[in-house]
C-alpha cells in the first residue's frame, strides 16, 4: 500500500500489536482493533461518504502463524445486512486461536449497491493482504477466503471469478492477484438461478430486474475450471433458507473441473448455525476444518488436533 491509505493501516497495526502485548503481559484484554477503509479515498462507484458507502477490512492477528496463513472473513446476510458477529468476529478469534490471521470484511450491500461492487470490494481485499503480506507476517501463497451464507457466494464468485492484477497499476495493491488460495464455505448461496436460488440474496446482488444471463453470469457453480481453489464446503439437509442443493452444485462443479474440493453435510440444523456451538450434532464441523487446513499446511497440525470448539 502507498500513500495515506497505508499510513493509517501501519498505524493501526503497529496499535494492534502494541495491545496485544499487553494483554499478554496480563495488562486486561486487547481492544477490538479497528476497521480500515480498503481505499484510501472513495471506494469505486460510491454513492455518499457514509458507513455504508465505505468498505472496510478488520486485522486480527494472532501471538504465532506458524504457517503464515490469512483469511479474509465474508459474513452473510443476504446482501442486505452483515452478522459480523456470530460470522465474523467468533470466526476471527476461531481462528486466531488456531495460528492464523484473520481479516473480517464489511463490504457493501443492497439495496444501494449491487454487483459488480460487491466482488470488486472482495477483491480488493484479497489484494491488500497479499500487498501487505509481510507486515502481516503471512505468505501471499496462503491467503484464503471463507463466507457464510451470502458472504459464501462472495466467497465462491472471488475464487471462480478472479484476475491477476494490474502489473502497470499506479497502486500496488492493485498489482496483485485477487485469486484467493483456497475458500471455506459455510451453508453458502451459490447459484442465483431456479429452482435453488436464494431468492432475497438474487434480488439484493442484481436488483429486481435481473436478467437470466445476469443470473447465470454471477452463479458460482458455471465459472469452476481446474483453476478454481481448493474449498471445503458445510451445509444442512435441512436448511430451510439456502437449499443444500446450493453446495451440492458447487461441489459437483468442482469434481468435474479437477479442483480439489471437501463437502460436508448434515441431516439436522437450520441456516446460520455459525461455528455451531448451540447445535449437538454439527459443533464438530469446525474440527473437521481444521484437519482439512492442516492436511492441506495452512494450519499447524498441532493446534488443529488439540483445540476443540466449545
Amino acid at each position: 500500500m502507498s500513500g495515506s491509505g497505508f499510513e493509517v493501516l501501519r498505524g493501526a497495526l503497529l496499535a494492534m500489536t502494541l495491545t496485544l502485548a499487553g494483554s499478554a503481559e496480563g495488562q486486561g484484554p486487547a481492544p477490538a482493533p479497528a476497521p480500515q477503509p480498503l481505499w484510501a479515498g472513495a471506494a469505486p462507484g460510491a454513492l455518499g461518504t457514509e458507513a455504508v458507502d465505505i468498505p472496510t477490512l478488520t486485522a486480527f492477528l494472532p501471538t504465532s502463524n506458524p504457517t503464515k496463513t490469512a483469511v479474509i472473513v465474508a459474513p452473510g446476510g443476504g446482501y442486505l445486512n452483515l452478522s459480523m458477529k456470530k460470522e465474523g468476529t467468533d470466526i476471527a478469534a476461531w481462528l486466531n486461536a488456531r495460528g492464523i490471521a484473520a481479516f473480517v470484511l464489511k463490504y457493501r450491500l443492497g439495496p444501494r449497491y449491487h454487483n459488480p461492487v460487491e466482488l470488486q470490494d472482495a477483491q480488493r481485499a484479497i489484494r491488500t493482504v497479499r500487498a501487505h503480506a509481510a507486515e502481516y507476517g503471512v505468505a501471499t501463497d496462503h491467503i484464503g477466503m471463507w463466507g457464510f451464507s451470502a458472504g459464501g457466494h462472495l466467497a465462491a464468485t472471488a475464487g471462480t471469478q478472479f484476475d491477476a492484477g494490474k502489473a502497470d497499476a499506479s497502486d500496488a495493491i492493485d498489482r496483485q492477484s485477487s485469486r484467493p488460495d483456497f475458500l471455506v464455505l459455510a451453508y453458502p448461496v451459490i447459484t442465483l438461478e431456479p429452482p435453488y436460488m436464494h431468492a432475497g440474496s438474487r434480488k439484493y446482488l442484481l436488483g429486481d430486474d435481473a436478467t437470466p444471463e445476469l443470473a447465470a453470469s454471477m452463479s458460482a457453480e458455471k465459472h469452476v475450471t481446474k483453476e478454481t481453489p481448493p474449498a471445503f464446503l458445510y451445509a444442512t439437509y435441512d436448511d430451510k433458507t439456502v437449499p443444500v442443493m446450493n453446495s451440492v452444485l458447487f461441489y459437483e462443479a468442482m469434481v468435474k473441473a479437477g479442483a480439489p474440493a471437501e463437502m460436508h453435510l448434515y441431516k439436522q440444523g437450520p441456516h446460520g448455525t455459525g461455528l455451531a456451538a448451540g447445535f449437538p450434532l454439527l459443533k464438530g464441523w469446525p474440527d473437521v476444518l481444521a484437519k482439512w487446513l492442516a492436511g492441506n499446511g495452512w494450519m499447524d497440525p498441532a493446534a488443529a488436533a488439540n483445540v476443540t470448539t466449545p
